[in-house]
């Protein structure tokens, strides 16, 4: 019995393709558990840590484009803006020409807390990537940055009156 693969069977292709969505459900629950555990330790909620990602990678941000980018209502975006600045985790800034207008911080010194419980996660995904070429890298990089955009517009479909987030 042969164990070649006929790579242009159809069938082969659906197999891949269910084992790629199915490692994704067992990925998106990993890091579901270790972003709960590394909450636990900063004493900050999943939606806090979530939103304290973007403030980061997005920030300086206003209140209202902070809310777009995390789906949230801003009732539920102040709760969250308060537990962080309370914590000492965010600087909200009142613009000196209009004290309506506010811009979320990060503060910087806060941040090596959270880079120590990541470091473990970082050093395991350095050394998964070391097992690959240049070009499969580059191949992984676009599947995961198309697969956020999949993802961004899934959500958009199910979110009533949400159009293309930016």
């Amino acid at each position: 019995m042969s164990s070649v693969v006929d790579e242009s069977d159809p069938r082969h292709h659906r197999r891949l393709v269910t084992r790629i969505k199915e490692s994704l459900r067992d990925v998106r629950s990993e890091l579901a558990q270790f972003n709960r555990q590394v909450g636990v330790q900063l004493e900050l909620k999943d939606i806090d840590l979530d939103c304290l990602d973007l403030i980061h990678k997005q920030g300086p941000i206003s209140p209202s484009a902070l809310a777009r980018h995390a789906g949230l209502h801003p009732a539920t975006l102040t709760g969250v803006l308060d537990r962080l600045e309370r914590g000492g985790w965010i600087i909200r800034e009142r613009a000196s020409d209009d004290r309506r207008k506010v811009t979320l911080r990060h503060r910087p010194d806060r941040l090596g807390q959270m880079y120590g419980l990541l470091s473990g996660m970082n050093s395991a995904v350095d050394e998964l990537c070391d097992d690959y070429s240049p070009t499969e890298l580059a191949l992984l990089a676009d599947f995961l940055d198309r697969l956020s955009s999949a993802g961004r517009h899934a959500t958009d479909a199910l979110t009533p009156g949400q159009h293309d987030r930016a």
